[in-house]
């Protein structure tokens, strides 16, 4: 980092994804599941809709949380963000209490504003540590899922630390609820006296919205198939999130499976540094193919033979190829593939993801956990057939280009003859 003054702003805008850890996630633990079932009197499994509620919040934010980064400035942006969250994790303890009284609802409603939260940290965050960073901008949107990652696999700790017993006896995380919340309430009124670097909008530069682009944008089968991808692939580790363990715990017999996240956490870490590594040696475009193939193998292997053993090493293989880095290394590929509708497709590919987000664990919590693995089946199945798709259609790009190339090459090479030929006759 260049300038020192901007790594305290850093280091707080990190630990935010660092909550956001939790708070992602959370929801998705068996033992969470099951205190707030017991609460609210209805099945575990239902809990994930609570999840889905995340990305309904998502979509309903994306669209204007942007544009509103870019002309109020980050630190508004990410001010908003963290309130926002705080009302999502403290209203989950109200949500607990209420029990059968209306704690569902609640939990759904603060839900939403979490996703809004989200969305809000993503726009003010993401650009602002690319801005702070300038000399590595890819690095420090990393940082962001390295923090994130190393929260989740810390989070079973964290729930053993939390545990309590309310008077009547029922099992509570409300303690690590109110923690999370209070510290989204620091972190945003810390924000606003971090210093950030100069925006684009202080230059009076006026960026253009999301549905003006769309409206000058026109789009191919390629595109397309990328949007698709945001969607495919989010669908691979959210479904493994929210509900592996209680597959793994009423399929395979696995009594606690809370370690499960830890593993998938550990992955994610893992590919973090050697997917870096290996996109510097293979194009991006390739592990759009690859990683998902090795997802579907592994959710085949899992689903066909059910053990303790199989959901570890499944964890693992899960959030190494499925959440490693894939939807950032899709986006990357929208933006060399189509360069000139970046922002328009990237945009569109997070909103196809958050559309996911929504859609298959709202399905899901109407379904059985075998039910759920044979959906992540079929839909991680069709992510590879997009893959495999957008690599054969770069093969033709990339030939067409080199054959072009040769061509210009060619011309210029006889154009060059042709003029010492006139020179020599002159």
């Amino acid at each position: 980092m260049k300038d020192k003054k901007y790594l305290p702003s850093v280091l707080i805008m990190y630990l935010n994804y660092f909550i956001h850890g939790v708070g992602c996630s959370v929801l998705g633990q068996a033992v969470i599941k099951e205190s707030l079932a017991t609460s609210w009197g209805c099945d575990p499994m239902s809990i994930t809709k609570i999840s889905a509620a995340l990305g309904l919040g998502r979509l309903v934010a994306l669209p204007f949380a942007g544009p509103l980064s870019d002309k109020l400035g980050r630190k508004i942006s990410m001010f908003i963000g963290g309130l926002s969250y705080a009302v999502y994790m403290i209203g989950l303890v109200f949500a607990f209490n209420a029990g059968v009284n209306g704690g569902y609802t609640i939990a759904y409603v603060c839900a939403i504003v979490g996703g809004i939260a989200n969305s809000f940290l993503d726009t003010g965050i993401y650009p602002a540590v690319a801005e702070a960073i300038s000399d590595a901008p890819g690095v420090a949107t990393m940082g962001i899922k390295f923090f994130i990652s190393v929260s989740q696999m810390f989070l079973p700790f964290f729930l053993g630390v939390a545990v309590s017993t309310t008077a009547t006896g029922a099992t509570s995380y409300n303690h690590l609820f109110w923690v999370c919340g209070i510290a989204y309430v620091v972190l945003a009124a810390l924000i606003l006296f971090c210093p950030m670097p100069d925006t684009d909008s202080a230059n009076g530069k006026k960026k253009q919205g999301l549905i003006a682009s769309m409206k000058e944008t026109h789009f191919s089968i390629e595109s397309i198939a990328m949007i698709l991808i945001g969607f495919t692939c989010t669908g691979t580790f959210q479904l493994w999130l929210n509900c592996a363990q209680n597959f793994a715990k009423d399929v395979a017999g696995w009594a606690d499976p809370s370690a499960m996240q830890t593993y998938y956490s550990m992955g994610t870490l893992i590919a973090l540094v050697v997917t870096s590594f290996l996109t510097r040696k293979i194009k991006d475009v390739r592990f759009i193919l690859a990683y998902p193939a090795i997802c579907l193998a592994m959710l085949i292997v899992v689903l066909v033979a059910p053990s303790q053993t199989m959901c570890t090493i499944g964890a693992f293989v899960i959030g190494w190829a499925g959440a490693g880095g894939l939807l950032q290394i899709a986006t990357s590929v929208c933006n060399m593939i189509f360069p000139k509708i970046k922002g328009t497709v990237t945009a569109l590919v997070m909103i196809a993801s958050s559309l996911c987000n929504y859609t298959i664990l709202t399905a899901a919590g109407n379904m059985t956990p075998s039910g759920v693995m044979t959906m992540n089946i079929v839909l991680t199945a069709v992510g590879v057939l997009l893959g495999l798709y957008v690599n054969l259609r770069y093969q033709k790009f990339s030939c067409a280009r080199l054959i072009t190339n040769k061509m210009r090459y060619k011309s210029t090479v006889i154009f060059a003859k042709i003029m010492e030929k006139k020179e020599v006759i002159n």
